[in-house]
């Protein structure tokens, strides 16, 4: 899967324009994202002719949150440039990890004895030393 320079320049519309010294091509990140989505490989696993990996990322990321990244898939079916269809979505706990408290188990509300002895009231034991013979 690698859109080539003519197939870009009909969908060019769809990106922002690229201002300032920038090192990667809208065309080179497109290409790197969907060789992330074709392989399924981490962004750190990402070959070297896309260019640095946290560049590609932090820019796919900021399309994701600007709505590009829609555009241009949709861009990409609607001139039958590229057919993609997601089939199966899964997480991982490697991916996403989540605080104990997340998980669904009930918390503690109890407060232990030792913390508050004013506020637990009367001690559960009673230890009396005895005598066990005479001196």
């Amino acid at each position: 899967m690698q859109i080539t320079q003519e197939q870009f320049r009909r969908i060019e519309g769809c990106f922002p324009t690229q201002r300032g010294n920038v090192a990667i091509s809208n065309l080179d990140v497109l290409n790197a994202i969907l060789y992330v989505a074709e392989n399924g490989c981490k962004w750190r696993a990402l070959p070297k002719r896309f260019g640095r990996w946290h560049t590609v990322y932090t820019r796919m990321n900021r399309w994701a949150k600007a709505g590009v990244l829609d555009r241009v898939f949709t861009a990409l079916q609607d001139e039958e440039i590229l057919r993609i269809r997601l089939e199966a979505v899964s997480l991982d706990s490697t991916i996403v990890q989540v605080h104990p408290d997340g998980t669904g188990a009930e918390k503690k509300t109890a407060r232990s004895p030792l913390d508050a002895r004013e506020a637990s009231g009367a001690p559960k034991f009673i230890w009396l030393p005895q005598m066990i013979g005479e001196l």
